[in-house]
């Protein structure tokens, strides 16, 4: 019993570790200084990666409905 229980808490603190890390964050809308009105909009929590973009190619995003263009590693110049 006390090994079920332990499985049960294990499992749930990685699901909430990995919950938390693929959060998405709420944008307010905004001008920016050039006048423009930018929408209220969803955006994936910042981080140090591009890899998971909605942006970036290969991925899709599900408030949209459309594939990612922008290339993962960019090309010198």
């Amino acid at each position: 019993m006390k090994n079920i229980l332990k499985a049960v808490v294990v499992t749930s603190l990685l699901a909430a570790a990995i919950g938390s890390a693929t959060a998405d964050s709420q944008v307010q809308g905004y001008i920016t200084s050039n006048g423009t009105y930018v929408a209220p909009h969803v955006r994936t929590s910042p981080n140090a990666t591009r890899l998971d973009n909605y942006s970036t190619q290969g991925n899709y995003n599900p408030y949209n409905g459309k594939m990612g263009t922008q290339p993962l590693f960019k090309p010198y110049q």
